[in-house]
């Protein structure tokens, strides 16, 4: 997946953009380079893949300044801050607020590529992670309201029994509406279901 491939290089210093460019290029990687963090931001409200690799200090925005923004803005692109004058403070500010690495320059060639390899990785579990999450969802939605109140009294822990008594059902009506939900869900066990159920809530902010 191409798309998976992706670095953004943002730098003010043309020679350390063209640098950078040129090392991730030749390592298979397809890379776009911005002269500044606004112009990265301007051509990435049309894509967010990939993982960014930015300077920390630049005219008109700052790298810190840029990741506080790509968090406002909700674009969760991996980033990869890079410094000539790294310190604590900076290093500490830069992963609170989302960067995954920080490396000093002049920095070895082994160590960005490693961080961006690392950075795609997350990035590419992140998204894994969040299909999985919207087929559950989907799954969850296409349950009936009957469906809903049994899965409601297995993730209590109650048995069919106290289930199909709190109901007024049968108990057979009761496994059946339990099979049936297995079956939506592609839940292998109850275990599997209630995961799937407790992480779909948790992902919502819903109470479970």
């Amino acid at each position: 997946m191409t798309n998976h491939r992706v670095v953004h290089v943002i730098d003010d210093d043309a020679a350390v953009r063209d640098a950078v460019g040129l090392l991730l290029s030749t390592e298979g990687f397809k890379v776009h380079t911005y002269a500044s963090a606004p112009a990265f931001l301007k051509a990435s409200a049309a894509h967010h893949e990939g993982c960014v690799v930015t300077d920390v200090r630049m005219p008109e925005m700052n790298g810190i300044e840029l990741i506080a923004k790509m968090k406002e803005e909700r674009i969760t692109t991996p980033v990869i801050v890079l410094t000539a004058h790294a310190d604590v403070p900076l290093a500490v500010e830069a992963m609170k607020l989302g960067a995954i690495d920080l490396l000093e320059k002049p920095f070895e060639d082994a160590a960005l590529l490693a961080a961006v390899d690392a950075a795609l990785q997350r990035r590419d579990a992140e998204e894994t992670r969040s299909r999985e999450s919207a087929a559950v969802k989907s799954r969850l939605a296409s349950l009936t309201r009957r469906e809903n109140e049994i899965l409601a009294g297995l993730l209590k822990g109650l048995s069919n029994k106290v289930i199909a008594h709190d109901l007024g059902i049968s108990i057979r009506t009761a496994e059946v509406h339990r099979a049936n939900i297995m079956a939506k869900m592609r839940a292998g066990n109850l275990a599997e279901l209630v995961k799937m159920a407790l992480a779909a809530s948790s992902s919502t902010g819903e109470p479970e």
